[in-house]
């Protein structure tokens, strides 16, 4: 069983955000919730605490409720190394300043 966990504010505030645009998202598309849960293949129940941003609903649940709306990719790219500008200026601040390279050995033949 998962060790219980309290979400702090900022996690809470995204979930929320991110389940008010689910929520928005599914009424554009004018899909009932029975739908979309069932393409997602969870419950009605599980996809109303999604929309409300609950933190304790797992993170399969949300992609499987994304790919159901076509909003997939958005999730893919969250993490990507591309987007991530404080990792590439950490990887850059360790990258040493000068590079040697081996000389070539002159070999009489």
């Amino acid at each position: 069983m998962a060790t219980p966990h309290a979400a702090s504010a900022g996690v809470r505030r995204a979930l929320r955000k991110l389940g008010a645009d689910i929520h928005d998202a599914r009424i554009r598309r004018r899909l009932t919730m029975a739908v979309v849960a069932d393409r997602a293949f969870t419950t009605r129940a599980t996809l109303q605490r999604v929309e409300a941003g609950d933190p304790t609903v797992g993170m399969g649940i949300y992609a499987a409720v994304l790919q159901a709306l076509g909003l997939l990719d958005g999730l893919a790219g969250a993490a990507d190394i591309a987007a991530d500008s404080q990792g590439q200026l950490l990887v850059a601040s360790r990258s040493p300043k000068r590079v040697r390279f081996p000389r070539e050995r002159k070999t009489d033949v």
